[in-house]
């Protein structure tokens, strides 16, 4: 433990060779679901101006229209493509020759209950009412199809006769039912012309005409047709928008890339991965893997420095792994999606996660590892990396110092803001106007927010799966309401009023050096549970004058008290204590050495020699900065109820002697603390114990008032 902190020394017995198989499988699996084309060497940005040399092509390629103005062009030709329907000339020939017969049986049936009906107004309304008939059919009748119903029919249809297509508005034909109605009301029209007596068996015999009974379609859907043309038009779209020469200017060192210039960079980027791809294509594999180790020795060495608690145990480890694996296995598999999805994947999930069961520094760097990894495969990947950067920092940022229901719709909100905003900011820089913005990705953005609720399910799914403590349970372990806490305040009352306050001076400790101020209190109100055992064996449950230490050898004392771990130990076990909590009751005494049971044996056996070993803690030492906070407070907590003058001299003289002798004896050296943090946790330990113990106010006696 220094100031700027030593690696810790790699012994054999712990299995560093498992993580760091963990970490080669990892970048393997990275490297085999990378994309095999070569990576363009340039990088360039609409809006901005190009800073390389001047780029000459180096062969012939088409200037490619960019994918929005294609799905554009599709678009258009799907709704404005007339559907291709076949007219049947027969259906009305036959309708109408049937008609004919239908009028010639109504007029014999009207004229044999009425007077009979002039031949010459008959053959009038007779021509009258197939003109109307031929009328409809002329223009032609829609069959209802299921494939091409009459309301999703565009403005016009092609219509087939014979060897002639020829296209129609939609409004100048007919549906079955606008048929109908118009056949009627011709039919009504016609009957008012008949109103006076002379001519009642004419309008009788009108009103005894059916004319919807032959009024059927006679233009038909042509399905096969249909899709044949538009297949075709569709195919005949043109993907390029120009075609740029062998040693031709593409841009200048300077130069502004526009619309026009960055069509053709990217034509020519598209061109070069293409052509990379085909004979280089592992050496391009051999350096992905390069990018892809570097990045993971990168985050390994971080771990091994700053998080060596964490990289010293193989599920932790594995956990920061299979996250960055989950991540950019989902980018994988979303980046060919088409619309530019890849918003909707929730990165800031990842530092959500690592933020809730280590730190704010370990989430960012197993963050931006991850987005950089993602970044070697999806398109755009400045705009992608800086987008995501911006929305993951805010996200922690959000999460430092928000209650735990409502951070989480907080960090959804900064999320969403965070992309939108730097979004915007890129838009204009890119495009000089709105117009051009895709204001799609909004929507992704929004969703993305949505999701990053997911964290919920996956916090809980992670914390069973790793056996990691969240928030929740530690607050939910924190109560004094916990039956071994209950059993703790019940049978050991003293001991249970001194973790308290052990708690208490632990979590101001770790909030102060930036630690998990929670794990840190939870941890020390369960550090002494094993006391619950021989509870009048410790001086904080016995009666003022009287010690059961005094009726026995200092050997049974000193094994009765270094005995509370192995019980608190066997006591975590029973009732299910998470590992985390478990480790502040095994190292809360680390090695140490029950110095004033060992004096007292040594007082009475003089000559006896090597007997440390027997007075001493099994450990192990602390690992974490929670564990070594609790370490402190427990031995200064307990110290300083002996002091007689609690002034703030001796309380600091106090502090400084026991953390210097847990120090000197080597307890800190597994820890990530540094001199300053153990200097901010010793500043904190005699501010509060000040508090505590605060002089009171002597006021002068109150005197009796003479007479």
């Amino acid at each position: 433990m220094t100031s700027s902190r030593k690696p810790p020394e790699v012994k054999p017995n712990k299995n560093y060779l498992h993580h760091l198989l963990l970490f080669i499988a990892s970048i393997i699996i990275v490297v085999a679901i990378s994309p095999r084309e070569g990576k363009f060497r340039y990088e360039f940005q609409k809006g901005k101006p190009w800073l390389s040399s001047s780029l000459i092509a180096p062969w012939d390629f088409a200037v490619e229209k960019p994918g929005e103005v294609i799905i554009a062009e599709r678009d258009s030709i799907l709704r404005n493509f007339a559907p291709y329907f076949k007219l049947d000339p027969e259906v009305g020939k036959n309708k109408i020759a049937d008609f004919d017969n239908y009028l010639n049986e109504v007029r014999e049936n009207v004229e044999k209950e009425s007077r009979a009906i002039d031949p010459k107004e008959f053959q009038a309304v007779k021509r009258e009412l197939d003109s109307i008939l031929s009328g409809i059919y002329h223009k032609g009748i829609l069959e209802s199809n299921e494939l091409m119903p009459y309301e999703k029919l565009p403005s016009g249809v092609t219509v087939i006769s014979g060897k002639v297509a020829e296209e129609r508005p939609v409004n100048g034909l007919y549906n079955e039912k606008a048929a109908y109605q118009f056949a009627e009301e011709k039919k009504t029209e016609l009957e008012n012309r008949y109103v006076s007596a002379q001519t009642k068996p004419v309008r009788e015999f009108l009103s005894e005409v059916a004319l919807y009974d032959f009024i059927e379609p006679n233009l038909f859907y042509d399905e096969a047709t249909s899709n044949a043309v538009k297949t075709k038009m569709l195919g005949e779209i043109s993907h390029a928008r120009g075609l740029v020469q062998k040693g031709e200017l593409i841009i200048s060192r300077g130069e502004i890339v526009d619309d026009q210039k960055f069509m053709m960079l990217e034509s020519m980027k598209n061109e070069y991965e293409r052509r990379l791809g085909k004979d280089e294509m592992w050496l391009i594999v051999f350096g992905r893997l390069i990018e892809v180790t570097a990045c993971y020795l990168a985050l390994y060495f971080f771990m091994f420095y700053f998080r060596f608690d964490v990289l010293s145990s193989t599920h932790k480890t594995f956990f920061i792994i299979l996250i960055i694996l989950l991540f950019i296995i989902i980018t994988r598999l979303v980046v060919y999606v088409p619309g530019n999805v890849i918003f909707l994947i929730p990165f800031a999930i990842i530092p959500i996660m690592v933020r809730t069961f280590y730190d704010s520094r370990l989430a960012l760097f197993v963050y931006l590892i991850t987005i950089m990894l993602t970044g070697f495969f999806v398109p755009n990947s400045f705009e992608f990396v800086f987008l995501s950067f911006i929305a993951g920092v805010m996200v922690i940022i959000s999460l430092t110092n928000i209650y735990r229901r409502a951070r989480l719709f907080t960090a959804a909100v900064i999320a969403f803001l965070s992309y939108s905003i730097v979004y915007l900011g890129i838009g204009l820089m890119q495009e000089g106007s709105l117009a051009g913005m895709n204001w799609r990705n909004y929507i992704w953005f929004a969703v993305n927010g949505v999701l990053l609720f997911l964290s919920y399910p996956l916090i809980f799914i992670f914390e069973k799966m790793f056996g990691f403590l969240s928030d929740a349970t530690l607050f939910e372990l924190a109560d004094t309401n916990q039956p071994l806490l209950r059993k703790l305040a019940e049978e050991a009352p003293g001991s249970f009023q001194h973790s308290l306050q052990v708690a208490n001076l632990a979590e101001e400790a770790a909030r102060e050096i930036g630690g998990n101020n929670l794990l840190a209190r939870t941890g020390a109100l369960y550090h002494d549970i094993g006391k619950t055992y021989h509870s009048e064996y410790f001086i904080e449950n016995q009666a003022e004058g009287f010690s059961p230490h005094d009726q026995i050898d200092a050997l049974e004392s000193a094994e009765i008290i270094i005995g509370h771990v192995k019980k608190g130990m066997e006591l975590a076990k029973k009732y299910n204590l998470p590992s985390a909590i478990a480790d502040f009751i095994q190292t809360h005494h680390g090695t140490g050495v029950a110095y004033f049971f060992l004096k007292k044996y040594l007082d009475k056996n003089p000559k006896a020699t090597d007997m440390e070993k027997h007075f001493a803690y099994e450990g192990p030492k602390p690992l974490s900065k929670e564990t070594a906070i609790v370490m402190m407070a427990d031995a200064v907590e307990a110290s300083s109820r002996s002091l007689s003058n609690y002034s703030e001299e001796n309380i600091s003289e106090l502090v400084e002697r026991i953390i210097y002798i847990q120090e000197h004896d080597g307890q800190f050296s597994e820890t990530p603390l540094t001199f300053k943090d153990i200097s901010d946790i010793k500043k904190v330990f005699v501010k509060r114990l000040s508090n505590i113990y605060h002089a009171r106010i002597a006021y002068p006696k109150r005197e009796t008032a003479r007479g």
